[in-house]
């Protein structure tokens, strides 16, 4: 395979390897993925234990408190397998209650804004399902961490210093999460004894220990003596589901999804509209180039916004996805000016971890987990180690949106994985963490690899753009004052990026033949290992 070269300098060399590859934001585990890979074990086992381990050394990100979804490709059924592990609001739920208490929106922080996780049932059924080993043995590894410690990465420990602020208002979490009465340093050795204990007796007792068990009664105690809402069935009826991906072709590939309550919607439409475009002479991101797919992405996340709520909300699929549809919002975009997007009428037919894994028999898993914003809610179970999601605060309480917060719905969520497929096969699987920039990076990582020829690393170096919430832009350091005044000269409005997530951080592999080849996004920690 041939690959293009840019202006810009990638950070490190493409990882390659014929065997078996892992990619995440920690290098330590991308080694316990590796390791399972070697005794073994298949691409579901070393990812389901890589998140596993993510969950005790990048707390602020994910953990057995945050939700989690995957795409799983069976090499010898040929098949692909969607995972929904994302948990639902509670049955008492009310919009009626918050704003009768004055709240104009789902909080942010604290116990209003949990849901129940869905992150473990997620690991324990696609590992049940797809796996060779038990989920004792994938946390096997999570629980050594936590017990005996690991030095805190220099991006992971400047992260959790940004949320100390959240910590301290909650008296667990600034116990377990700051102590020394702040977050550790790059270079600390940090150990969660709850966390061990817990995820010890998980490993002795299963899920039901955390579900139906002693910790679901500590989860929902502590939720509701904080002024959440919560009732121990709840935790109790959770269940992950199976779901059937969505996809839409991009020039010869095919770019594979998930359906809603998941944003990559927003990915897809985008590269549907994209796609028409002529880029033939246009040079990478030069005016021309960034503002052809910010206006397809601007239309892509108005889309999403609109559509996206919880599976059981019908939403026109067919249609969103359809290139007669692209064609009529393509017609939107003038290549002079920039446009205010609004989402369309089709014919009715958030912070994270991501880890890809792909085995010598060519599964692949592309999963990805989180607490929605850094330490989630804030609010850590005495005793635990285990701090809960804000997922909750992805609601809205907008009387008759979709979306809109209620009892037992799963809400809108960020956190999405992906797949190009070609001839029918996995030729690359990808993802990109960072709330609402994760699909606007699948857009720009899939230009990248497809339309210029980059290779895994380059095309996650490359700098991006990000549409902020207030439609505003943001660019990245290495794309050029020039190029930024030309888009300000077509109405774009440029400002700096003050978001928790900055323009995100990517992992890819490129399936070729027997070469396998990974990128691991500078932005973060991680790295690419194969073997």
């Amino acid at each position: 395979m041939q690959f293009s070269d840019f202006r810009f300098h990638s950070r490190r060399s493409v990882v390659m390897s014929r065997r078996g590859m892992a990619a995440s934001s920690q290098p330590l585990a991308v080694e316990a993925a590796i390791d399972v890979l070697r005794r073994g074990g298949n691409a579901v086992d070393a990812a389901a234990t890589a998140t596993a381990v993510l969950s005790v050394i990048e707390p602020m990100s994910t953990g057995i408190g945050g939700d989690l979804f995957a795409i799983i490709w069976l090499a010898r059924e040929r098949r692909l397998i969607g995972v929904n592990a994302s948990g639902r609001s509670s049955q008492l739920a009310s919009p009626d209650a918050l704003l009768a208490a004055g709240h104009q929106r789902v909080p942010m922080d604290g116990a209003l804004s949990v849901t129940v996780p869905g992150a473990l049932d997620g690991l324990d059924r696609c590992l049940a399902t797809c796996g060779t080993i038990p989920l004792k043995e994938a946390l096997a590894p999570a629980i050594e961490f936590a017990e005996h410690g690991f030095p805190v990465p220099e991006i992971t420990a400047q992260m959790w210093a940004r949320a100390a602020r959240k910590l301290r208002q909650n008296d667990e979490s600034a116990r377990v999460w700051l102590p020394a009465q702040r977050a550790p340093l790059a270079g600390e050795i940090f150990r969660n004894p709850d966390l061990a204990r817990t995820l010890r007796s998980i490993a002795d007792l299963g899920c039901e220990y955390f579900y139906r068990g002693e910790l679901a009664e500590s989860i929902v105690k502590t939720v509701n003596e904080l002024g959440g809402s919560m009732h121990i069935n709840d935790l109790a009826a959770h269940s992950s589901d199976f779901v059937q991906p969505i996809s839409t072709s991009y020039r010869d590939c095919e770019v594979v999804e998930l359906p809603p309550n998941n944003q990559g919607l927003a990915a897809l439409v985008a590269l549907n509209i994209f796609e028409s475009f002529n880029q033939s002479g246009i040079e990478h991101h030069s005016a021309d180039h960034l503002h052809l797919m910010i206006e397809a992405m601007k239309l892509g996340l108005a889309d999403s916004h609109a559509y996206v709520a919880d599976p059981r909300e019908p939403v026109a699929l067919e249609s969103l996805l359809s290139k007669q549809y692209a064609a009529e919002r393509r017609k939107m975009i003038s290549r002079d000016h920039a446009l205010v997007a609004h989402p369309g009428h089709p014919d009715i037919a958030g912070d994270t971890v991501y880890v890809t894994v792909v085995d010598r028999e060519r599964n692949v898993v592309s999963m990805i987990s989180s607490v929605f914003k850094a330490f989630g809610s804030g609010v850590t179970v005495p005793g635990a180690g285990v701090v809960l999601q804000n997922r909750g605060a992805c609601f809205t309480l907008e009387a008759g949106h979709p979306n809109r917060f209620g009892p037992g719905k799963r809400p809108f969520h960020t956190i999405i994985p992906a797949l190009v497929m070609k001839h029918g096969v996995p030729w690359c699987s990808f993802g990109v963490v960072g709330g609402l920039m994760q699909a606007q990076a699948h857009l720009q990582v899939v230009n990248n690899l497809i339309d210029y020829g980059m290779n895994p690393q380059a095309a996650l170096d490359a700098p991006r753009f990000r549409i902020l919430e207030s439609g505003a832009i943001a660019l990245e350091d290495g794309i050029s004052k020039n190029v930024c005044d030309a888009l300000a000269a077509r109405g774009h409005i440029i400002q700096a990026d003050q978001t928790e997530e900055g323009y995100g951080g990517g992992q890819v592999i490129l399936v070729a033949d027997e070469l396998l080849m990974g990128g691991s996004d500078p932005r973060k920690d991680g790295c690419a290992i194969g073997y």
